[in-house]
């Protein structure tokens, strides 16, 4: 979109927005591109029960469900509303907190539950909590599992109370189970989302279907911004107020949505969400799983993606020191000749600066190829945040350890985040650590390199002194645990 065109040029290049929305399809002329789905809600349609808490993702109070049609079934996600782009919404079902009430005005289970168990105080985050309550209730009670506290907690870990009535909002959830089903046409649902036609493959707002489509239009618009999940370009938009003239979205691409396994390890596609990608993870890596659970709130991994984590390249982002350890490749595509070309790189080359990257003007990131896990290795990733939940890291850390049959350090790969402009490799302590013995003296003189090896700056998370000391408290925190000693934390004494 040049300078020289006019208001009436660039209105008319907006594009049009369908999605459904209390058994109807709403349909929206002319959206402009940031226009998240909270503004849309709030302001074109007046559903003011969603509500605008932090407007970066991080308070749940704008929590909304969204419905997909899936190989001819519903998926049911619930997103943060506040930071998800409204065209990203296009051909969904969109649930909001007065879309529970019944029909003929009886209450939902996540309803009645609130109710019974006194689950409010001031109101304000209510219905955030009510939608995150009734996306598990879609995909856990409804086909008959129970909740229990640990399950309602991590359901919950993107929505926070003002008024700490954390306690009631809990036994809520578990309690979901003990009230009448309520009638659902999913049909009807997924009849309407079919009736909805796809948007224009040149739309302002591209929304592709296939691999070569995308690079198609990433070659012939190397300006446009990409997003694959909208949780960081999201807050461009509501905090650094940026525009966009030209939008691909990489989500709706049908190659990049799979998690396959190839030559015994993974490969994840662009587009797979960060929740679906951890859990495929934390298959094969169990130990995974608290990690992947601190990562971010369930709102935030339901809607992020792997691929978007990685290309985005922020120093502190979460998925890269892990998969650094576990020496993961990334595949790069782009369109050349009428075919798909691709070129792949460990994943630590792919940066060559502060949120920069060797990609070329036409190219995008399409895979992660994860190695099969070693046998009788240890693999560990740790976050240090000032939150326990849904925060940012000052520290990430990943160690992938093998050793021999004497007890000596076979393989060991490093990665860190937080401590330099880009996530990196700790190729010096690697150094020091492989082929010596995994005692306490190797990890020791293993500490005093891996202080060294980084120079990470001080800022509002944490001073530069304390992550250089976090880092090397970690390694020793990795060799207690490998030693079978596991109360080493607060969260394990409890």
């Amino acid at each position: 979109m040049s300078s020289g065109e006019s208001s009436a040029e660039k209105l008319a290049a907006l594009p049009d927005l369908a999605f459904m929305h209390r058994h109807r399809v709403v349909r929206l002329q002319q959206v402009p591109l940031e226009r998240t789905l909270l503004e849309v809600l709030r302001e074109d349609l007046h559903a003011c029960d969603t509500k605008e808490g932090c407007a970066e993702g991080d308070c749940g109070a704008c929590t909304v469900v969204l419905g997909e049609n899936e190989d001819g079934a519903l998926r049911y996600r619930a997103v943060n509303s506040c930071i998800r782009m409204a065209h990203a919404t296009h051909g969904m079902a969109v649930w909001t907190a007065q879309d529970l009430t019944q029909a003929d005005g009886s209450q939902h289970p996540v309803q009645a539950a609130l109710l019974t168990q006194h689950a409010t105080q001031c109101g304000f985050c209510t219905p955030g909590f009510a939608m995150s309550l009734f996306g598990l209730y879609q995909n856990r009670v409804r086909q008959g599992q129970t909740v229990d506290r640990a399950m309602a907690e991590e359901h919950l870990s993107g929505n926070l109370c003002r008024c700490t009535g954390y306690r009631s909002i809990i036994d809520a959830a578990c309690s979901m189970g003990n009230y009448p089903a309520p009638d659902q046409d999913e049909a009807a649902t997924l009849a309407l989302l079919q009736s909805i036609p796809e948007q224009e493959a040149q739309s302002a707002y591209a929304q592709p279907r296939s691999l070569m489509q995308l690079l198609t239009l990433r070659a012939a618009h190397p300006q446009a911004q990409v997003v694959a999940g909208c949780t960081d370009v999201g807050l461009w938009v509501t905090k650094q107020h940026r525009r966009f003239a030209r939008v691909l979205d990489t989500t709706a691409v049908a190659e990049l949505r799979n998690v396959e396994t190839v030559q015994g390890g993974l490969r994840i596609g662009a587009a797979v969400t960060l929740e679906a990608a951890y859990a495929a993870l934390a298959q094969q890596w169990p130990t995974l799983r608290r990690f992947w659970h601190r990562f971010a709130g369930l709102p935030v991994r339901n809607a992020g993606t792997l691929g978007g984590n990685i290309a985005n390249g922020s120093p502190i982002g979460d998925s890269m020191p892990l998969l650094i350890a576990l020496n993961a490749r990334v595949v790069l595509a782009r369109a050349h000749g009428g075919a798909i070309e691709t070129r792949e790189l460990l994943l630590e080359d792919l940066y060559t600066g502060y949120r920069q990257n060797c990609m070329a003007a036409d190219e995008l990131l399409a895979w992660v190829l994860v190695p099969a896990p070693r046998a009788g290795a240890w693999l560990q990733a740790y976050k240090i945040s000032k939150r326990q939940e849904d925060d940012i890291s000052a520290v990430c850390l990943g160690l992938h350890l093998q050793l021999d049959a004497g007890q000596r350090v076979q393989h060991i790969s490093i990665g860190a985040g937080g401590v330099a402009a880009t996530p990196m490799r700790a190729r010096q302590t690697e150094a020091a650590l492989r082929g010596q013995p995994w005692s306490l003296a190797t990890v020791q003189a293993a500490q005093a390199v891996l202080l060294q090896e980084f120079s990470p700056i001080a800022d509002m998370r944490a001073s530069a002194d304390y992550r250089r000391q976090v880092l090397g408290n970690l390694l020793q925190r990795f060799w207690l645990e490998t030693q079978g000693q596991g109360l080493v934390t607060l969260e394990a004494l409890a």
